[in-house]
């Protein structure tokens, strides 16, 4: 298999000339002979990955993965390459291996699950800023510009321009800009309001109260909103202390095992 460059047809040092060796991979069967080919295009083509792993070095990945998942983009395109199509195997590898790529920083990057939507939106206003970039000087692209040069929405823009920012979770004990006192972001987080399950207990009792006799409604209502003594309920109403302590008592039973009924 020739591997020697060819600057005539290729526009990069590390593409070899496999096409002969494309032409008789295809119409071999498959065997040790085939892998053995295979691997050898797999082989001489590995420059050119590792190239366009390069390329992302500097996205809070490691070079090292960057060049594995670049080799396995290059595999799949030599497996997937159809030379009968006439097309050069770089036209059709490149995007390939690149794509791997992106496929990775997009599953396994975000510190967080990102819907894919807003992952393309991402990389679509960051390319879209690197063009614009070149254009206009001393200051950044407004929504608009990139809006008009990618061919979006200025809310996807904005959509887009948040998670440039939001490609890491910010911890919850990192002090807040301007703060000098401390003060961490796990500190403006509100809590739940222990008052809430209050309003909810009494939203759930109130029918169950107005279903209660008329008399048992009255002490149950002297007694829990009225902050009256069982002897002084008792009194006004010229009943035993001990009857009123079995109404209160039956009628709370009552209540309680209606709520839960229902919540179960």
């Amino acid at each position: 298999m020739r591997t020697h460059t060819s600057p005539k047809r290729h526009p990069h040092n590390d593409a070899p000339d496999t096409a002969e060796a494309f032409r008789t991979l295809a119409a071999l069967p498959p065997g040790q002979q085939r892998d053995t080919l295979r691997a050898k295009i797999v082989e001489a083509w590995l420059p050119m990955a590792d190239r366009l792993a390069g390329r992302f070095r500097s996205r809070g990945e490691s070079l090292d993965d960057l060049r594995q998942v670049a080799a396995l983009g290059l595999v799949k395109a030599v497996d997937r390459y159809d030379p009968e199509l006439g097309n050069a195997f770089e036209s059709y590898a490149v995007p390939t291996v690149t794509g791997e790529i992106k496929r990775h920083f997009r599953d396994h990057m975000w510190t967080l699950h990102v819907p894919r939507r807003v992952q393309d939106l991402r990389n679509r206003v960051r390319f879209a800023s690197q063009d614009l970039s070149q254009t206009i000087s001393g200051r950044r692209p407004t929504v608009a510009e990139i809006a008009e040069h990618a061919n979006m929405t200025e809310e996807d823009v904005k959509v887009g321009l948040e998670a440039l920012e939001s490609f890491t979770a910010l911890s919850l004990d990192a002090e807040l800009p301007g703060s000098e006192d401390g003060y961490s972001l796990s500190d403006a987080l509100g809590a739940a309001d222990p008052a809430l399950d209050t309003v909810i207990d009494r939203e759930a009792v109130k029918p169950r109260l107005r279903a209660l006799p008329e008399r048992e409604r009255a002490i149950l209502y002297m007694r829990f909103f009225g902050d009256m003594t069982q002897s002084r309920i008792a009194e006004q109403l010229g009943i035993s202390q001990m009857h009123v302590s079995r109404l209160i008592s039956r009628s709370c039973n009552r209540l309680r095992d209606q709520v839960m009924k229902d919540v179960a």
